[in-house]
């Protein structure tokens, strides 16, 4: 356990659900665990009890990858978690592909509504559409993107530009209908109420479930304890300033109960919100911090400037969310005035201090 996670506390200690199995965190809400083919190695679902029309059951939190594997521990849940109740209803926090990525198979199984964001939905429609761009991880739009940041390997480059396929393989189809969720809405699952909490930065809306009841957070990817989230600039909105989204985003919850239980996608069920937003808002800013004094110095690439923000090896799946993350450390400075971005006569972008 490193130092910042001895600040929160885990009251499960280091149990973890074995595969095809269920752990009850709270009345009604049960931890699956399900495996990921890559250096974050797994993902955690929620299964909660439910009644939906006068109908008993269980409502779905996010559903893992398109991945046989995926699909086989679910079988295993089916048969044996389930008390013979049916799956009424899949909720999904955003769209990226180990949340959404099994969501139209089991609404399909089951006869389930797919509820989510709307601009997740339509995100995820369009990037599972026959010719889709995949401008999130590969194709020609990412290559060119990552090579105007810096990116000068040839063969990365050819295997960004070769991944057009990406997110479709991992989420192959998204369900034709949804239930829209919105931030200040409330669910009522099991008879509680779960109030919806929209964030920005991570995904184009991902949504948080709280319920006061239980003094539980479904933080989805928003609130991990362990690693920090994900914020990337990708090449279908270039411009954006995410890191900004998100660290507005985050301090919502600090609204709520000192002692609400997170329940994270990565990492295992803890105690301490209010600590880890004050820890990924350090985090972040000693980030900014070093970019700042690094590009001031000498004006640098995102590719430049990567390892300012990653000191450890990275393969090269992990460095392409890293070079997105780095462009938006970049991009905060940019828009706040601390950086000017310049572009050279090859159109490569550079960072360096304001005139």
């Amino acid at each position: 356990m490193n130092l910042l996670e001895r600040e929160l506390h885990y009251p499960l200690g280091d149990l973890l659900p074995a595969p095809g199995t269920t752990h009850e965190v709270l009345p009604g809400v049960r931890w699956i665990r399900m495996a990921l083919p890559f250096a974050l190695d797994h993902i955690n679902l929620w299964l909660l009890r439910d009644t939906i029309d006068g109908v008993e059951g269980w409502t779905v939190v996010d559903c893992c990858i398109a991945h046989d594997k995926s699909r086989q521990q679910w079988e295993e849940i089916f048969a044996t978690q389930l008390e013979g109740l049916p799956i009424l209803r899949v909720i999904v926090t955003h769209m990226h592909p180990d949340h959404i990525g099994l969501a139209s198979w089991l609404c399909a199984r089951w006869n389930a509504p797919l509820w989510i964001s709307s601009t997740d939905y339509h995100v995820a429609r369009t990037l599972t559409s026959p010719g889709a761009s995949d401008s999130l991880a590969g194709g020609d739009g990412a290559a060119d993107f990552f090579a105007a940041h810096g990116m000068t390997d040839p063969e990365a480059i050819a295997r960004i530009r070769g991944r057009s396929n990406y997110y479709a393989n991992m989420v192959p189809e998204v369900p034709d209908s949804f239930v829209r969720m919105l931030d200040g809405d409330t669910v009522q699952i099991g008879g509680r109420d779960w109030q919806c909490i929209s964030g920005y930065g991570h995904a184009p809306e991902h949504i948080a479930l709280y319920c006061d009841e239980l003094h539980a957070l479904i933080g989805g990817d928003m609130m991990l304890p362990r690693i920090s989230t994900n914020v990337s600039v990708h090449s279908g909105e270039p411009d954006a300033n995410p890191l900004r989204l998100f660290l507005d985003s985050i301090e919502r919850f600090l609204e709520l109960p000192e002692d609400t239980l997170g329940l994270p996608s990565h990492g295992k069920p803890f105690t301490g919100v209010h600590r880890r937003v004050g820890q990924l808002q350090e985090h972040h800013r000693d980030r900014l911090a070093e970019m700042l004094t690094a590009c001031t110095a000498h004006p640098l690439t995102a590719a430049e400037a990567l390892p300012i923000m990653f000191k450890r090896e990275l393969d090269f799946h992990q460095v392409t969310f890293a070079m997105g993350e780095t462009v938006a450390h970049l991009h905060l400075l940019r828009f706040a005035g601390q950086l000017k971005r310049t572009v050279d006569a090859q159109g490569v972008y550079r960072f360096g201090a304001p005139e």
